[in-house]
């Protein structure tokens, strides 16, 4: 089980490294929009690629840290009923959840989704739009994201089976005292400081 717990903190911290990265892709796509429609209104011309890549920066964020969201307990959870039974209950209920849910639906999203992904990269598939971009990157994020969370998933079972056999903290406790808009406004801040050293 040890074995185990050490590949579930590499996960933890794979993810958490991809999360953080993740972040600064909200501030470019707010950077392209500010800058697309700044040039819109001046210079009366835009480019599609300017609104798709918008799209594609969400795309990542949402996919590339879901696995990041899952390790900071940030995934809606409706316990109406969990919350009343025991820690050790509600343990054993998520540790269902994602043997029985979350790794299948995983599963099935990377196999449905690889067959596209390929069929676009060797077709070089282009958005319809004009000017539009490549469809492949943006489509290779959804098994890249899923299998993220895929790792994630396995990541806290593992936590959880080691909890229930005492080898380890509750792995349902937020880690984070700041949210994540925070830490990205200080992490902003701090480059900003460090760049004008």
């Amino acid at each position: 089980m040890s074995a185990l717990l050490q590949l579930s903190r590499w996960i933890d911290r794979l993810n958490e490294l991809v999360g953080r990265y993740a972040a600064w892709l909200v501030l470019a796509a707010v950077l392209i929009s500010a800058i697309n429609a700044a040039v819109r209104k001046a210079f009366n011309t835009s480019s599609n690629a300017f609104l798709e890549i918008q799209w594609y920066l969400f795309a990542a964020v949402f996919l590339l840290a879901a696995g990041y969201t899952m390790l900071r307990q940030e995934h809606v959870k409706i316990d109406v009923v969990l919350h009343r039974f025991s820690k050790r209950t509600q343990i054993k209920i998520e540790i269902f959840g994602i043997v029985a849910f979350l790794l299948p639906f995983v599963v099935t999203v990377i196999a449905l989704v690889w067959p596209l992904v390929t069929k676009a990269y060797i077709s070089g598939e282009m958005s319809s739009n004009a000017g539009g971009l490549i469809r492949w990157p943006v489509y290779a994020l959804v098994p890249l994201g899923f299998a993220l969370l895929g790792l994630q998933g396995l990541s806290e079972l593992v936590k959880r089976i080691g909890f229930l056999m005492g080898l380890c903290e509750d792995p349902t406790k937020k880690k984070q005292q700041k949210t994540a808009e925070e830490e990205l406004a200080e992490a902003i801040l701090a480059a900003a400081q460090g760049a004008k050293k």
